[in-house]
């Protein structure tokens, strides 16, 4: 029920579950014959979705994530490499193998660091909701794909039964109790990184950020206002900015 919860509850605040609150309020005051409370409601439903899909509020929002915890360089060492799920779409018919979604660069990086020479291990973290997707655990989806970028079976750990980032800490650390591993390189989105760093220190975990899957990147703004057509376009709503800014919330 929590889990549910934690999914359901949070959809009434982002801007789309906001707006469309704010809209059934205005039909009831229709209903009740109050213009002026449905055409409050309506203004302010109106001006949720005009400014949280707008590029500059959605991009100012993703960067003041994601730039508060940017690569190391040079990456240092470490005794694991941790990556979490949310990138995966498990390979259920039609779908020849397992699909990476936008955040699929959090399996694609990890591996990449592991064959740098980064760590000797690799934890793949992440279960699957049944109820919500179906299909095998995230952690074998991204074992999958860490295989066939040349990561050995062997140095794969998997964590398949954690459903939200603090059980992908608490049930990671077990792994590392067991297998007398201490400091890791943790690998998660960008905008996921500074929640997800978080929860991982508070369970007592070495945790060394090394994120990837970043939106907003140098000259983002300028290249977004470079023309007067580009300011133009950038300028109107987005359904693009208004995920953004609701991955952001």
């Amino acid at each position: 029920m929590f889990i549910f919860l934690s999914k359901l509850l949070p959809l009434l605040i982002y801007p789309v579950g906001l707006a469309t609150l704010l809209l059934v309020l205005t039909l009831w005051w229709i209903w009740r014959k109050r213009r002026g409370r449905a055409l409050t409601s309506t203004a302010i439903a109106l001006g949720i979705l005009l400014i949280s899909s707008n590029t500059w509020v959605a991009g100012s929002l993703v960067q003041s994530l994601e730039w508060r915890n940017l690569p190391p360089e040079p990456v240092p060492l470490a005794e694991a490499i941790v990556v979490l799920g949310g990138s995966t779409r498990a390979a259920i018919e039609p779908r020849p193998w397992v699909d990476v979604k936008e955040a699929g660069d959090r399996v694609l990086h990890g591996a990449q660091l592991y064959k740098a020479g980064k760590a000797p291990k690799v934890i793949l973290s992440g279960g699957r909701i049944n109820w919500k997707k179906g299909g095998a655990s995230e952690a074998e989806d991204m074992a999958q794909i860490a295989m066939a970028m040349g990561v050995p079976e062997s140095d794969i750990l998997m964590e398949s039964t954690s459903l939200n980032t603090y059980q992908n800490a608490v049930n990671v650390k077990e792994i590392l109790e067991q297998e007398g591993l201490s400091q890791i390189l943790l690998v998660t989105s960008a905008i996921h990184m500074p929640r997800s760093l978080a929860i991982f220190q508070k369970q007592g975990i070495d945790a060394i950020a090394a994120p990837t899957d970043f939106l907003v990147v140098q000259g983002f703004f300028s290249q977004k206002r470079g023309t007067p057509q580009a300011f133009v376009l950038n300028s109107l709503t987005d359904a693009k900015n208004l995920e953004d800014t609701s991955r952001a919330i």
